[in-house]
């Protein structure tokens, strides 16, 4: 019989929390946390990929990138992306296994450095949205563009201006036959870390380029192209809520995707933060997805078994 498959997104918070030290002791203590959440569907035998997101190490990475600007090789944001994906997941990875061992649990993991196919027409690239690096004060953002080219525009609810670049809606994942594989035979893989590597496809042939892709919308494409049934993203919230943060908050258990779709357009999911993962659930239940639960990472073990968080479904 053939297992199901799911694959779990673990949001930003997973790895790098708010008001604490950055460290890498930190980020394994905080990985080994995210992780206890998502054992009972290794446990339940499930075929399993893992997505994360990484904003504050390509942060940290594009930082370090300006501090040694004259004395090292500049790198681009692309390379960033591409190494954090690489060192999370042998964070991942590794924390993985060692939660395991005594379990008995005898499951092969690998990550794969995993590249996003992206429209170098999309619209984004013309009026890029996606804030990333450091803040600026008018003054020195304004000798960034002139010096660099950048694009800089004010942070809500702050005078100060952040770099912005693209965030393209992902196309297709170019390993997906290679993941698709590995899950089905049973190998945990850890995948398309960070919303993946922007690449742009000519003639065949891929191309990096400087670009953001949001990690849930890839975490659906991933999901769709891998053919789970199950698609779980975890982040800061137990619930996805109407009216969130006013007096009326009401807290949702269950949508189907008609209703996902008609609080959506009504401007119910803010783009900033629970809009691509509302898209990201549509996408793959339109794709033929079976179920989506969205919740938190607090209580991860609850959501994937159905007793916390929301769940959508067609």
């Amino acid at each position: 019989m053939k297992k199901k498959a799911a694959v779990v997104a673990l949001g930003g918070n997973a790895i790098t929390r708010k008001n604490q030290e950055d460290t890498i002791a930190n980020q394994f203590i905080n990985t080994d946390i995210s992780l206890s959440g998502i054992m009972h569907l290794i446990q339940d035998g499930y075929n399993l990929a893992l997505t994360h997101g990484n904003g504050p190490q390509v942060g940290n990475a594009v930082l370090r990138v300006e501090l040694s600007r004259g004395k090292a090789p500049e790198l681009p944001i692309y390379i960033c992306g591409a190494d954090t994906q690489g060192g999370m997941g042998f964070m991942l990875a590794q924390t993985l296994r060692n939660k395991l061992l005594p379990l008995g649990i005898k499951r092969e993991i690998a990550a794969v450095v995993t590249q996003v196919v992206v429209d170098k027409n999309d619209n984004d690239f013309a009026d890029p949205t996606k804030f990333i690096g450091q803040f600026y004060e008018p003054e020195q953002a304004a000798l960034m563009k002139k010096e660099f080219g950048w694009i800089m525009k004010p942070f809500p609810g702050d005078n100060r201006l952040r770099r912005v670049i693209a965030s393209p809606k992902p196309q297709y994942i170019v390993e997906k036959e290679v993941i698709k594989q590995l899950v089905h035979a049973g190998v945990i893989v850890i995948a398309s870390g960070g919303g993946g590597i922007p690449v742009i496809e000519d003639n065949g042939a891929l191309k990096g380029i400087d670009a953001v892709i949001d990690k849930d919308r890839a975490a659906a494409v991933l999901a769709r192209d891998i053919e789970a049934e199950l698609l779980v993203i975890l982040t800061g919230v137990d619930k996805v809520s109407l009216n969130y943060s006013k007096p009326d908050q009401k807290n949702l258990d269950h949508l189907t995707i008609a209703e996902a779709e008609y609080f959506y357009k009504a401007g119910q999911f803010p783009p900033g933060s629970m809009g691509p993962k509302i898209e990201a659930a549509i996408d793959f239940l339109k794709s033929g997805g079976k179920r989506v639960v969205i919740g938190s990472i607090e209580k991860a073990y609850e959501a994937v078994t159905g007793k916390a968080g929301t769940i959508i479904e067609p």
